[in-house]
């Protein structure tokens, strides 16, 4: 004999329920069955809703009633041919009759009692298992209608009643043994049984699967399945996660774990009845019968996935006891879990730490208040005296947990877990672990529960890849050319370094494109065009609402508001890679921060592009530093604009020509004055400075521009209007540099001192021949590093240093080094 179970969505409609006969109809043929059935889909809360209208004295449950009757009603003309319909339709009215007898009393008394209450609801899987026996009947298929508050024995604890299984078993046997019960298949309503008095009583929500496993166990049968609208147990909510999995295998303890903690498909009652006889359970989809399903069974399969699966109960409250006065005094847990059982409060979660300082405890949210009442009267004169402070709530707080049998014989799994969390600024409450090593869980923020389902599913399920999240703010040219080029890496990406870079948001000053499954990219121009308008606030405030993991954001931008949100960022434990040089050459303290931030949230905060554009000339700097050399001195030419200026300017073209083409190629800063004024080159010189661990501020460096005052004055177009009539002086700054055979370049430089102390300048100079700058061409950047290894034959690093394509690249790389930070 087998046990299927049929869900509410199972039995949801007349398709559906036309599906389940023809499952059904297959499975007869080679074993005797019981089919148990859940009420139809939405019923149940119908009737709880509408026994407290009707208690309320609120006319609106005849309403609630007439729709539950049009329901059944149509499901039974449309199962039954016509010539069929009218005993199972006087059935049903029968039954919706009784029901409105029952709520019409409720309506006078406007009283609801718990035994009430289950006879109400009780109505939903008599109807529903009345209409589905009929419709087997209709088929010509033979079988016999349970009723199975007759054979399934509780006590009166109404709406979650505990079944009296010695009782219970001996019922069933005997019914199924009995001659005149012989049939090849029994229809019988889940959820429902009786008292010793009689009355009907409920066995919790998810009583229809319990309901099955006690049919299973008393008669102990080849195998409980049971039929839902999912193909079976996952590896985690695919609500939540886009990529989980389906758990072919699982064992019982496992699944009564992941049930504990969320997983909808399976109720933990379930498992014990049958776990007890060792029967198999399968879950099977309904809609996709020929699924292999998930088989629960007594062994946990020795495969390489030593973790099953990942579940979370969602808002609880965490309880915590405190006081110096429980350090080494006998009787404190015992008394809260007295005073917490007392008022039937159902602990979920435990965990003390080990000076015996403190008890933390979560609950239902609902009861929190209650519990709260009941700890501080257990232990008011404690509270009096000081022993014991008053119990601390924490609301908002949900628990995670990862389950696998196998994870005990797999060290660093918890280590593993914590660190993911910890890497993408997930705080852990508190954890508990039992010494069977079954469950690991962690109490999180409820805010944080999605982030960390997908980090964790990541880590333990997903080897295919890891996937990054990004955030770009700015559309320009950079912008533009890194979108287009993360676009065509996306495959090799996933390749060779198994990373998934998924654009989810787009920003320029106006608008902001989001899409938390990732931007379509072969049209990203024209969904931003279309997009809502947005500023920075709302643009990071929806990335910190989003969530993600493993989120960078990308600034693209020269805007100072755009540097501004760094440390907010980086404080939520999301990665900054910044092109934008206004954070890293603000005053030092707020640089240093942003370093301290990303360290003590575990983000990156990288912005290799701040000098030298896709140049790897912090990275090397930093690389030598790490691994214990020092900077004697720092040479160099890190303007590719100023490069390319002077490199072109010979007097036969106007220089603010030139400067006006180099712009139009991109090379400049949107204000070309940040660069001929040297500011864009002092930037980066600070930059280089700190980074070998210098404190120096803008103020401390030597400037001897070359630009003359009037040139700062007024806008950009004032600008190249004043260098027209400024043309002599640069024609007579390149005179005086072609004179001695000279060219010019704009050169930055920072000295240490033997007292350790830096000295840093920019500013004009006529290189010779011998130079290493001489022969630097076009838009290069060429800086070279005099250090305690390299302190003749500097270290030298040379290449294009600005150009939107090149800048974009180094963007990308710094994408990449974050996301495998």
């Amino acid at each position: 004999m087998q046990v299927l179970k049929f869900g509410g969505s199972s039995v949801g409609s007349a398709e559906a329920i036309n599906q389940m006969v023809a499952i059904v109809s297959a499975r007869i043929q080679k074993e005797k069955t019981i089919v148990v059935v859940s009420a139809m889909s939405g019923v149940t809360d119908q009737l709880l809703m509408l026994a407290q209208t009707a208690a309320q004295g609120n006319e609106a449950y005849k309403t609630i009633i007439q729709n539950i009757e049009q329901k059944h009603l149509d499901a039974v003309r449309a199962l039954l041919p016509i010539q069929q319909q009218s005993g199972t339709l006087s059935l049903v009215k029968q039954l919706i009759n009784e029901l409105e007898t029952n709520c019409e009393g409720l309506f006078m008394l406007k009283e609801l009692s718990m035994r009430m209450q289950d006879k109400i609801i009780s109505y939903g899987e008599l109807l529903s298992s009345k209409i589905i026996s009929a419709s087997f009947e209709s088929k010509g298929i033979k079988q016999q209608w349970i009723d199975s508050r007759n054979l399934i024995k509780t006590n009166s604890n109404y709406f979650n009643a505990v079944v009296d299984k010695p009782l219970t078993y001996s019922t069933i046997a005997n019914y199924f043994t009995a001659p005149e019960n012989a049939f090849d298949l029994y229809i019988a309503p889940g959820f429902v049984a009786s008292d010793a008095n009689g009355n009907t009583t409920t066995l919790g929500r998810g009583g229809s699967d319990y309901t099955g496993a006690i049919y299973a166990a008393a008669l102990q049968v080849t195998a409980l399945e049971i039929w839902t609208d999912v193909s079976g147990m996952m590896t985690a909510d695919p609500r939540m996660v886009q990529n989980a999995k389906e758990i072919p295998e699982i064992s019982y303890q496992e699944a009564m774990e992941l049930s504990h903690f969320g997983a909808k498909v399976i109720y933990p009652p379930t498992i014990q009845p049958v776990m007890q006889k060792n029967i198999p359970v399968w879950i099977k989809n309904t809609f996709d019968p020929n699924h292999a399903g998930t088989i629960i069974k007594n062994e946990s399969p020795s495969d390489k996935s030593f973790i099953r699966g990942i579940s979370s109960i969602k808002d609880i409250c965490l309880l915590s006891l405190e006081g110096s006065g429980m350090v080494g005094i006998p009787g404190f847990s015992k008394r809260l879990f007295d005073a917490l059982a007392k008022k039937q409060i159902n602990i979920i979660l435990i965990t003390q730490s080990s000076s015996e300082h403190s008890i933390c405890v979560g609950v239902n949210m609902q009861d929190a208040h209650l519990a709260k009442i009941a700890v501080d009267d257990e232990f008011e004169e404690e509270i009096k005296t000081h022993k014991v402070e008053p119990l601390i709530i924490e609301k908002k707080v949900s628990i995670l947990a990862l389950v696998g049998e196998q994870m005990k014989s797999h060290p660093g799994v918890s280590g593993k877990m914590f660190g993911v969390l910890g890497r993408n600024g997930i705080n852990v409450r508190a954890i508990a672990q039992g010494s069977s090593e079954k469950n690991i869980s962690a109490v999180i923020a409820s805010q944080d529960v999605r982030k960390a389902i997908n980090v964790l599913h990541e880590e333990f399920f997903e080897t295919s890849y890891k996937q990054v999240n990004v955030y770009v703010a700015g559309a320009g040219n950079v912008g533009s050319k890194l979108i287009d080029q993360i676009k065509k890496q996306v495959p090799y990406l996933q390749a060779t370094l198994r990373l998934q870079i998924n654009i989810v948001g787009i920003a320029n000053s106006k608008k902001q494109l989001i899409n938390a499954e990732g931007i379509d990219l072969t049209n990203w121009r024209q969904q931003l065009a279309e997009a809502p308008a947005g500023d920075t606030t709302k643009y990071v405030n929806t990335i910190l609402e989003n969530n993600l993991r493993n989120s960078v954001f990308v600034d693209v931008t020269a805007h100072q508001t755009v540097s501004d949100v760094y440390m907010q960022l980086l404080g939520k434990a999301v990665s900054v890679v910044a092109c934008n040089k206004i954070a890293c050459s603000s005053p030092y303290e707020h640089y240093a921060k942003l370093k301290s931030l990303a360290r003590e949230f575990n983000a990156a905060f990288l912005f290799e592009t701040n000098v030298g554009a896709s140049l790897p000339i912090i990275g090397t700097l930093n690389d030598l530093i790490r691994s214990g050399d020092n900077i004697n001195r720092i040479e160099a030419v890190l303007s590719g604009t100023l490069n390319y200026v002077f490199n072109n300017y010979d007097g036969s073209t106007s220089f603010s020509k030139v400067v006006r083409q180099a712009q139009a190629e991109g090379y400049t800063e949107p204000d070309p004055r940040l660069d001929l004024g040297g500011t864009d080159v002092m930037r980066k010189i600070m930059i280089l400075a700190r980074e070998a661990g210098h404190k120096i501020e803008m103020t401390d460096i030597a400037n001897e521009s070359f630009l003359p005052a009037s040139c700062f004055n007024g806008s950009v177009e004032d600008f190249y209007t004043e260098m027209e009539k400024q043309e002599a002086h640069f024609k007579k700054l390149y005179e005086a540099a072609a004179a001695k055979n000279c060219k010019l370049k704009f050169v930055a430089s920072f000295n240490i001192s033997e007292d350790g102390k830096g000295t840093a300048k920019v500013g004009l100079q006529h290189i010779e021949p011998s130079s290493d700058f001489y022969h630097l061409y076009g838009k290069d950047n060429l800086v070279l590093f005099y250090s305690m290894r390299y302190p003749e034959l500097p270290l030298v690093v040379k290449g294009a240093g600005a150009g939107a394509d090149v800048t974009a690249s180094g963007v990308f790389a710094d994408i990449i080094r974050a996301a495998r930070v």
